[in-house]
């Protein structure tokens, strides 16, 4: 799996996927779909997409119940993309969750903008900044992108979260436990030895030293901690 902002583009129509998947993959997105309204529920609780483009006729419902069914327990952003134009429509669809709605046919631009905004929003929404910065790193929570002086550092997606969940918290000491719950979850809080493995590869990629590491700093028997901006 790459770093990259993850798409689930939900339509039963190939032709759709056909067409976005070029498209947003030469702009740096990962795109994987769905059919119906069952597997885009699935897929959005399994693979945990950043951002899902949702048509609303699907063979086995409507679209809106994808919305209705996922704002129980996400907060990926959603932007609909529908050939349904009455007004009724968009706004039951926003006030179900959705993040925009955009009418086919579309601009590949206007689409990108919309995401773009969309993720922006959801970030903000969450209180999250859209890039952190850790000494002279930067990590953008929307692109899944962390650079130096504008070099590129390939992180794994579990590697990147970790770093930002660190970075949320500047000059904090944060237990073990909570690294992992929020990392990893419930099921894994035990698993310091998981955690350090991660830890070991990320100081690899980001510490200059990485025997001597500055940025993410080894609470003994504690947890770790992440240099302050």
């Amino acid at each position: 799996m790459s770093g990259k902002t993850r798409v689930l583009v939900v339509d039963d129509e190939p032709a759709i996927l056909k067409f976005l998947k070029p498209a947003l993959e030469a702009t740096d997105y990962e795109v994987s779909g769905a059919g119906s309204v069952a597997e885009a529920t699935k897929r959005i609780a399994s693979d945990a997409p950043d951002i899902v483009l949702l048509d609303l006729g699907l063979p086995d419902g409507d679209g809106k119940d994808v919305i209705r069914r996922v704002r129980e327990w996400s907060n990926v952003a959603i932007v609909v993309l529908s050939a349904r134009d009455r007004e009724a429509e968009k706004i039951e669809a926003l006030d179900l969750g959705a993040d925009d709605y955009v009418n086919k046919p579309f601009g590949i631009g206007e689409l990108l903008a919309r995401m773009r905004t969309a993720l922006r929003h959801r970030m903000e929404r969450k209180d999250e900044t859209p890039v952190l910065k850790v000494g002279n790193l930067e990590i953008d929570s929307i692109r899944h992108r962390v650079t130096r002086a504008n070099e590129e550092i390939k992180l794994t997606p579990k590697e990147f979260e970790l770093l930002s969940f660190l970075a949320r918290h500047p000059g904090k000491v944060l237990t073990h436990k909570q690294i992992l719950t929020a990392v990893w979850g419930t099921a894994h809080t035990e698993d310091t030895q998981y955690l350090r493995v991660y830890v070991g590869q990320l100081r690899q990629k980001i510490e200059l030293a990485p025997s001597d590491p500055h940025i993410i700093v080894t609470e003994p028997g504690i947890g770790y901690r992440i240099a302050e901006a």
